[in-house]
């Protein structure tokens, strides 16, 4: 999926040129206001920049790139953590990211890499050609969705350097997108060798899970709206001019950068300022859940972790209701900075605008602008576990009483066909048939979707523990994969210490290895080392295989 950047810095040559190097400590170290005590976002910049020159070698940055700042995250104690993004000769580095670490006077600390070793390439021009990249990638495309009879297949390649698979290579990034015969987006990114046309990894685009919404399953709920002569529009000027609009049944490929044709987003408006009916006989019901399900997310950020919108700058998402024709799905789109609900089929599942759906898919747009998790192997579940895990805290953050918390995915979503209560359940995520209770060498050639039971695992027991329990009214029986005990701290904290592992620690190739160094150093960095909580995690990760 193609990705918006977050706060893009200036872009600086690092490291071998004397004159950038002047350029960047002089930014560094000229005067730039910021309240008394603690650092502003432009001076942890400045910071950062001179830490670049002074440990380019350590950050493995050679005059042949250049870096972007996509985050910052300053602590309230005046630690800062500066994010950034590499290109080797102006070609996007896969596994370039890195996390400056800084104290609070702005000293350097180290760095979070997500890959180590330095970029070295004979030659960025390409033996493979683009067309011949893109056919490969459609063929791909037309390979993972047989009998889906697809059309207005195309494909948009990019080259890149890859350093996530072993020695860094040349490579076109090929974003292929087309519509199943239904009318549906299906979309699929393949990372060609782009010397041998060989192929390197390829994951689905589109990410996803499938659930429902507020009115229809979260009863009545108070709604910010914006009132427009006597109507009133269904927009939150409160959160960013949050909206939602009716995609009429249509469907849409303007994903990965590709537009066809573009589904309406026709916002909605009401007379008297009374949304919806609770049946879905009423075309605004569905948007009532969608329009809640953002509010609570928005919420839960700003209130619980101090980011303010899915990418921190205070803008709104918006949301499509509607989209398609029985679209047994919802997707969270980086290219729209927007959520798409379906309405279901009827029989496998209902409309997809249940609470922790919307909280699960807008926490992708979190991911993408923090770690950007790859959405592949062990990093791709790691990608779904924190959309489950945070879009489950969002979910006991609302407190609905029509739909409280729980450690069930989708479970309102469901219907009589699809035999389950759930989507997916994290106390023991085999239930389902298909997800990993405990982590193993291959867990990574799973679907995503189910290589993320073991993080979902490692979560329930963090906060609630291992056995039998029944917990706000649902019953849980949490197995551990070595038979420890595990002892809980509750979910308040492990939605702290996951956020914090996401937003400072991981980078683009965390595995289920890294997310244990990482989780481990935000238990740290909130409660102590040795503390309780740090040796709850640890003890959590062993449960799961993850030593």
């Amino acid at each position: 999926m193609s990705r918006t950047r977050h706060i893009r810095g200036n872009r600086l040559a690092t490291a071998g040129l004397a004159a950038t190097a002047a350029t960047l400590l002089a930014t560094a170290l000229s005067p730039v206001a910021h309240a008394e005590g603690r650092p502003t976002r432009a001076t942890a910049v400045q910071h950062a920049a001179s830490a670049l020159v002074d440990h380019a070698t350590a950050l493995g940055l050679t005059s042949a790139e250049n870096t972007a700042v996509r985050d910052v995250v300053i602590d309230p104690d005046g630690t800062q953590h500066v994010r950034y993004d590499r290109t080797y000769h102006e070609l996007p580095v896969l596994g370039g990211d890195f996390v400056v670490h800084l104290a609070a006077d702005g000293t350097y600390r180290g760095a979070s890499r997500a890959t180590k070793g330095t970029v070295s390439l004979p030659s960025t021009t390409p033996r493979l050609s683009a067309p011949k990249a893109a056919d490969l990638a459609v063929n791909a495309l037309r390979a993972a969705n047989p009998g889906a009879h697809l059309r207005q297949a195309k494909a948009k390649p990019e080259l890149v350097v890859d350093a996530l698979h072993g020695v860094p290579r040349l490579a076109w990034r090929t974003n292929a997108a087309g519509l199943d015969s239904l009318g549906n987006p299906v979309a699929r990114t393949v990372l060609t060798d782009a010397r041998t046309g060989a192929r390197i990894d390829a994951w689905d685009s589109i990410e996803t899970a499938t659930g429902d919404g507020a009115s229809l399953y979260s009863g009545t709920v108070g709604l910010e709206t914006t009132q427009s002569g006597s109507a009133y529009q269904l927009k939150d000027p409160t959160r960013g001019n949050t909206y939602t609009g009716d995609a009429a049944n249509k469907t849409d490929l303007c994903i990965l950068g590709i537009c066809f044709s573009r589904a309406p987003a026709t916002l909605f408006t009401d007379a008297d300022n009374h949304w919806g009916t609770g049946t879905t006989a009423d075309r605004s019901t569905a948007a009532v859940d969608a329009q809640y399900g953002t509010d609570e997310t928005w919420d839960y950020y700003k209130n619980v972790h101090g980011r303010n919108g899915i990418a921190g700058d205070g803008k709104g998402s918006y949301n499509r209701v509607h989209y398609g024709s029985n679209y047994n799905n919802a997707f969270w789109d980086d290219s729209c900075f927007c959520m798409t609900y379906g309405d279901g089929d009827g029989t496998t599942f209902g409309p997809l605008v249940a609470l922790d759906v919307a909280g699960h898919e807008m926490t992708h747009g979190v991911t993408s602008k923090s770690a950007a998790l790859t959405y592949s192997g062990e990093s791709g579940g790691l990608n779904e576990a924190t959309s489950d895990i945070l879009g489950t805290m969002v979910e006991w953050y609302a407190a609905n009483p029509a739909d409280p918390g729980d450690y069930l995915i989708g479970e309102k979503i469901v219907r009589s066909g699809f035999g389950g209560t759930a989507l997916r359940y994290m106390d023991k995520p085999s239930k389902d048939g298909n997800s990993a209770d405990c982590w193993s060498s291959s867990v990574g050639n799973l679907d995503v979707h189910y290589s993320s039971g073991v993080a979902n695992h490692f979560a329930y027991l963090l906060a609630e523990g291992s056995g039998a329990k029944t917990v706000g009214g649902v019953a849980y029986n949490s197995p551990t994969c070595n038979n420890s005990t595990v002892a809980g701290i509750g979910h308040d904290k492990v939605g702290k210490i996951w956020y914090r592992a996401l937003t400072v620690y991981m980078t683009s190739s965390t595995n289920y290895a890294g997310a244990r160094t990482a989780t481990l150093n935000a238990a740290k960095d909130l409660y102590g080392s040795g503390s309780t909580e740090y040796n709850a995690v640890a003890a959590a990760w062993s449960a799961v295989n993850v030593n």
